[in-house]
């Protein structure tokens, strides 16, 4: 253990935080790798289920690469950099499985959208069960990894990704924590059951986010459009789901919403610990 700590101190004594960053280390160009990390960046290369454009598999790559041209000095946290930040290497297992079932995914969900054609139908009668046995495996592989990262101290990042990768994640906090609460910062509600069959699915998440009793408020921010179905759902919280959508804050930023709930004044009613 004092080995690892010297080695550390080695390491941060030696790495400038005003040069280029280097590609050889890890996101940032940080010097630490993910046992000397406090926080650490779980990659998770999936997008079966998204319905409009794929890609989002290779956030994480990007992002990382991306990092590189980031300047690592924060006037509030001069020393940031020095509380340790590393990202996982991507699973292959995981990146292969997904780049293998998306073209699956992707044709069934054509012939969704062509009216479900009886003449293909035992073509694709059997994609959403194949897709929900990997989604249910993926849910798991990373409550595991998740899990084992939280149990060693650890803040724990998830990187999709499509929406529908950070479900194993929460179950882990909901076996460590009586409850908590959820921040979303989105375009869309996520509130559908098993949207186009997937039970995983992307559009997904939240809907399986709140089957976990510890989650005790959901807080949807900047939702631009939603369905019929999960507006019902919302309604039917008993104010479990918060949604400020982006007209209404939109609206509040002009001084539009005289007499109505401002999200300030929502604060108080969120939990002690929210992700």
């Amino acid at each position: 253990m004092a080995n690892s700590a010297s080695s550390l101190e080695q390491k941060l004594a030696a790495f400038d935080p005003n040069a280029l960053g280097d590609s050889a280390g890890g996101i940032y160009g940080l010097p630490f790798t993910p046992e000397e990390a406090q926080v650490v960046i779980v990659p998770v290369p999936w997008e079966v289920t998204v319905s409009y454009r794929a890609g989002t598999a290779e956030g994480p790559e990007a992002i990382r690469e991306a990092s590189l041209q980031v300047d690592l000095y924060d006037p509030d946290l001069p020393n940031a950099w020095q509380m340790g930040l590393a990202m996982e290497e991507p699973d292959e297992k995981i990146a292969a499985e997904s780049l293998s079932l998306r073209p699956t995914a992707a044709e069934y969900i054509g012939w969704l959208e062509e009216g479900e054609p009886e003449a293909t139908h035992g073509t694709f009668s059997q994609v959403p069960a194949q897709v929900n046995q990997r989604g249910q495996a993926l849910l798991e592989w990373l409550k595991q990894k998740t899990g084992a990262l939280l149990d060693a101290g650890k803040g724990v990042v998830v990187l999709g990704g499509d929406h529908s990768t950070p479900l194993g994640y929460l179950h882990a906090l909901a076996e460590r924590h009586e409850e908590f609460g959820i921040l979303q910062i989105d375009a869309h509600c996520d509130l559908r059951p098993a949207y186009e069959g997937f039970e995983f699915s992307h559009a997904s998440i939240m809907y399986n986010a709140l089957k976990l009793p510890q989650v005790k408020k959901l807080v949807q921010v900047g939702i631009r459009d939603y369905c019929q179905q999960e507006a019902e759902y919302i309604d039917q919280s008993n104010g479990r789901v918060a949604l400020f959508a982006d007209r209404f804050l939109q609206a509040e930023m002009l001084g539009e919403n005289p007499g109505r709930r401002s999200a300030k004044k929502s604060l108080p009613s969120y939990p002690k610990k929210c992700i």
